[in-house]
């Protein structure tokens, strides 16, 4: 054969053989990325992170329907259903799992072998045995933590009820997140000269006995952001509000549903950071080597959008400023005090709110050094 034609049948060969590798990449491109969420139970901050973490996948080109698939299943409160739900997605064999709340992380991590894993909402990753090490966790597994404020919440409930002792705290002692949570703030109490007097509950049908029996043990109940007991908020209230004690929360939305005040950290943008996390492994990165990142975003009611109030920091300073501005600008107050006891009927129907919400005031203008000067 002569060498010119053997050089061209080579030559083709060699392009038949690009444009092989040239399709199959452009294949493995089109084919959708598959991730797979879970979280143990449905309410707001879970949801909000949920959103979250579609939207950050979004926001990096991957299109849900497209080239992305997004799976959710919700465990609705049961530790049973979030490990089948986690054994379901290990046969399923996705680009990665996120697996929202401590159930529902440590559900997957027993069940999961060799895909990645993406926590989010996780109190204590190292308590709840979910990586050894927080900025080298190894293995397939790393994720956003989603430490609460402890501190913070003393100081804001003691600007609102100053003469608070004893915080009564609602928990599931099997949830791990809870139980850190519970110790944190015995140690936090003794700092400021407060007592954690504790009320566990084990089961939603448990809680509101819970909340009574701290009535006549407690100066206000506290309600962290257990997967457990949020759900429960208005028979919690219910217990407060009958019994004229104060509800405060570690979950802004309970605020809407009659809690007196709450400090939280922004659940939806803790899912845009799991989000990136997520895509940063989609990209090649392996998530032992992603060290893993305790939040520290916060959020806060948006009642700008009813007109009964305005934003400040959370922080108990920045507070007190804001209900001192309020009583200083009458008519603005008369304006947003008539749209907020609109809003508040509307809502709860219970003048007691409305009370309570006086004297908390009241309380942190003695507080204030604005008042003393």
């Amino acid at each position: 054969m002569p060498t010119s034609r053997r050089r061209r049948k080579a030559w083709l060969a060699l392009a038949a053989a690009v444009l092989l590798t040239l399709g199959t990449a452009a294949a493995r491109a089109a084919e959708a990325v598959v991730v797979a969420v879970t979280a143990i139970d449905e309410h707001p901050a879970l949801n909000a992170c949920r959103d979250g973490i579609r939207d950050a996948l979004k926001a990096a080109g991957y299109a849900d329907g497209k080239n992305l698939k997004f799976v959710y299943e919700s465990a609705k409160g049961d530790p049973a259903t979030a490990l089948a739900i986690a054994r379901r997605f290990n046969q399923a064999k996705p680009n990665v799992i996120v697996p929202i709340s401590t159930p529902s992380a440590q559900a997957v991590v027993s069940a999961t072998i060799g895909i990645p894993v993406v926590f989010a909402a996780v109190t204590d990753p190292l308590g709840a045995k979910l990586v050894r090490d927080m900025h080298k966790p190894g293995g397939n597994v790393t994720g956003i933590s989603d430490l609460s404020p402890v501190r913070t919440h003393f100081d804001l409930i003691l600007h609102i009820t100053p003469g608070a002792r004893t915080i009564g705290v609602l928990f599931n002692p099997k949830e791990a997140n809870s139980y850190t949570l519970v110790q944190l703030m015995k140690k936090t109490a003794l700092g400021v000269h407060m007592t954690v007097v504790e009320a566990p509950a084990t089961k939603p049908a448990d809680v509101p006995a819970a909340a009574e029996g701290l009535v006549g043990k407690a100066d206000v109940i506290f309600v962290p952001t257990d997967n457990t007991i949020v759900p429960m908020i208005d028979a919690i209230v219910k217990v407060g509000v009958e019994n004229h004690v104060p509800v405060y929360a570690g979950d802004i939305d309970t605020v809407k549903r009659g809690a007196v005040a709450a400090i939280s950290l922004d659940y939806y943008n803790l899912g845009r950071q799991t989000g990136n996390v997520v895509v940063r492994i989609l990209k090649g990165e392996k998530p032992g080597a992603i060290p893993v990142v305790v939040t520290k975003r916060s959020g806060w009611v948006d009642v700008e959008k009813t007109g009964c109030g305005f934003s400040v920091a959370h922080e108990p300073v920045a507070i007190a400023d804001g209900l001192l501005r309020i009583l200083d600008c009458p008519a603005e107050a008369t304006v947003m005090g008539a749209r907020g006891q609109a809003w508040a009927r509307q809502m709860f129907g219970w003048p007691s709110i409305g009370r309570a919400m006086r004297d908390a005031y009241e309380g942190v203008l003695v507080r204030s050094p604005r008042q003393v000067a």
